[in-house]
């Protein structure tokens, strides 16, 4: 069996597949096939790509699905379910699940395609599923620790923003809402920072991943907060090889340089 592990990354346009080749990861994107299933597309990927047909020690499958977050006290399991499909409808199709979030007192449930989940345990066996922002939740809490003033966190991804900020080792706010474009992050951004009540001319934003229109926004949003700082991952983990891979998402990146 391969020792290594093998990360499988879903969205709602492509797959993509990550593991390690000697010291170096390996990532390949796969577009979704219209009028296919994301769980057919994975079922021919896996008879197409030399990556996936090797035996693997570990694998992980991340997931763009909504995110449901829950204080650690304050989950029951047995009420998951049901919770998470009132909140979020049209989830009959999906497999709910959850993952604890270590050291930051919260459960995040979220939701898996059934047939998709299926299609990877039979081929896997064991499979561990997390949000896709896992990796970003870990990294952004450790950096929240540094200077005194409060932030306030955006990750772009899969036409989607998630924003959040922490407070004594837990998420104080947590929300993510569709941003395909500047004015509607802009809004959703402001709208956050009004309820939080930061300081526009004392405390930090905090931008990273791949924001839709990202100069448009960003001066745009200078004009109501003066501190505003975007993520270069090449420069932030002096140019580690993964951060030099074209195209690969900023949570996988973290995946691989810090673990989850």
């Amino acid at each position: 069996m391969n020792n290594q592990r093998l990360t499988i990354r879903t969205s709602s346009d492509s797959l993509a597949f990550a593991t390690t080749d000697g010291r170096e990861v390996v990532y390949e994107r796969y577009p979704l096939k219209n009028g296919m299933s994301v769980a057919a597309n994975m079922r021919e990927a896996l008879t197409l790509e030399p990556m996936l047909q090797q035996s693997y020690q570990r694998v992980t499958v991340l997931t763009d699905s909504p995110v449901l977050m829950t204080p650690a006290d304050l989950f029951r399991e047995e009420e998951r379910d049901d919770t998470y499909r009132y909140t979020f409808t049209g989830q009959e199709l999906r497999y709910v699940t959850h993952s604890v979030v270590p050291g930051l007192n919260a459960v995040a449930v979220f939701s898996v395609l059934k047939d998709l989940r299926q299609v990877l345990t039979d081929r896997y066996g064991q499979v561990e599923f997390f949000p896709v922002a896992t990796p970003v939740w870990h990294h952004l809490h450790q950096k929240s620790f540094t200077g005194s003033h409060a932030k306030l966190y955006a990750y772009f991804h899969d036409h989607r923003m998630e924003v959040f900020c922490f407070a004594q080792n837990r998420f104080k706010f947590y929300n993510s809402y569709a941003a395909d474009n500047p004015d509607d992050a802009l809004y959703y951004l402001l709208a956050a920072w009004k309820l939080l009540a930061l300081e526009p001319y004392e405390d930090e934003l905090h931008l990273t991943g791949a924001m839709s229109g990202r100069e448009e926004l960003l001066d745009k949003v200078r004009q109501y907060v003066k501190h505003v700082f975007v993520s270069n991952p090449t420069g932030e983990f002096n140019r580690a090889q993964v951060t030099q891979i074209k195209g690969m998402p900023y949570d996988l990146i973290l995946y691989y340089l810090k673990g989850l």
